[in-house]
């Protein structure tokens, strides 16, 4: 982090799919969002630490013409229902290839959030299911946490820093280094 005093940690960004709700592919049904064992207590949790939240989604479905930007609202909308209110939400809505700055692994979404914020990214975490999450993190400056599902490689769990067995132990985690 380049200084010897670390930063405080001032937001969580979560993945969505994979992270906070069962990951059903290129979901544009609100019907089908179920949340991740833990999940509303993990990001209750940040939130009474006085934390701010956000949510960094690859979406895509908007670039492939699978989903229409009133779907993935839809389906945005009613994490919050389950999950509260987040801070801020940045959607990449490209699709692989297309060379955006904002697609995870790279880091834009995670810089939108932290300016948003009004935050320095390194005083800022990401928590997500895959290594793409993680390296979008490290790229931008601040923390991530890979907490692995079924659909983890084992590779992207060996290169990752922070590995914790599920929801409430990343946010245990970054909240004991906080």
């Amino acid at each position: 982090m380049g200084s010897s005093e670390s930063p405080q940690l001032r937001a969580v960004l979560f993945d969505r799919d994979g992270t906070l709700v069962v990951d059903v592919p290129y979901n544009g049904d609100p019907a089908q969002v179920r949340p991740m064992p833990g999940a509303r207590d993990a990001v209750d949790w940040v939130r009474r630490n006085g934390l701010a939240t956000g949510v960094v989604s690859n979406q895509s479905g908007l670039g492939r013409g699978l989903l229409d930007r009133a779907q993935v609202d839809r389906v945005n909308a009613r994490v919050e229902q389950i999950l509260g209110p987040f801070d801020v939400w940045e959607i990449c809505p490209h699709a692989a290839g297309e060379g955006c700055s904002c697609r995870k692994p790279a880091p834009g979404m995670v810089h939108n959030a932290c300016r948003k914020l009004g935050l320095e990214t390194s005083e800022v975490a990401l928590i997500g299911d895959i290594g793409s999450d993680v390296e979008a993190a490290e790229a931008a400056g601040a923390v991530g946490v890979l907490v692995p599902t079924p659909v983890t490689r084992p590779d992207e769990v060996a290169r990752s820093r922070l590995v914790a067995p599920d929801l409430a132990g990343a946010v245990r985690l970054l909240l004991e280094k906080a």
